[in-house]
């Protein structure tokens, strides 16, 4: 499968395709807005495994022609950038192809983070609002902490929520976070579950700031 990670020079998708490079065979798509900085990273993501031994498939590219070539497309982007994104791809993504959100719509203040819910209700449903019809939305992996995921050397159990309008493509993303040794997918319903997922992580993020050694908190479900 080829997996285009979106964005993927930054920090959860770094996290992504180190973990999803170790973990699997897939053919991993590096995009950025900048082509050049997508083809160094994608370079040093193999060569980092090459140091441990694991032969990774990574190629780098303007995240137009990485979504051209997806079946999965991950919008490893900040909120903000989320729906310039999705237009910008938009054109090039093949009816069917499973589009990821992770993002987290957050401000800062004195007090911590604090979930920004967008007037559309949730990212998720930005995402939705702006992507092709025939292109099915899947959110996943907004909760995971970046530093943790993409530090080869910690090991995890760590709980993902699934959620998505399309059956098909909700597993299809469930058994790709299934592959991530350490990550368990969970269904979690449709987009109308979104904000309460995404709410979860500035709270994820409170607490790891105000509790030492909680720096790579993550979230498991018993």
């Amino acid at each position: 499968m080829r997996i285009a990670l979106l964005g993927g020079t930054g920090d959860i998708g770094r996290g992504l395709a180190l973990r999803w490079g170790r973990d699997t065979d897939h053919e991993l798509l590096v995009g950025s807005r900048d082509p050049e900085k997508a083809r160094d990273r994608a370079e040093a993501y193999a060569a980092e495994l090459d140091e441990r031994g694991i032969e990774a498939d990574y190629k780098g590219f303007e995240n137009a022609m990485a979504a051209d070539r997806a079946d999965v497309a991950v919008l490893a982007v900040p909120a903000y950038h989320l729906v310039d994104t999705v237009e910008a791809v938009a054109g090039r993504l093949d009816p069917g192809t499973v589009l990821v959100t992770p993002a987290v719509g957050m401000r800062r203040d004195e007090d911590g983070f604090h979930y920004n819910r967008p007037g559309a209700g949730s990212v998720a449903a930005l995402a939705a609002s702006a992507k092709p019809d025939d292109v099915p939305l899947v959110g996943a992996f907004h909760n995971l902490p970046a530093g943790g995921l993409a530090d080869l050397d910690n090991d995890f159990e760590w709980d993902t929520l699934v959620f998505g309008e399309d059956d098909d493509a909700t597993a299809t993303v469930s058994d790709l976070a299934a592959e991530i040794e350490g990550l368990r997918p969970l269904d979690a319903g449709g987009i109308a579950n979104a904000p309460e997922i995404e709410a979860l992580t500035p709270l994820l993020i409170n607490v790891a700031m105000q509790n030492e050694g909680l720096q790579d908190l993550g979230v498991q479900f018993r």
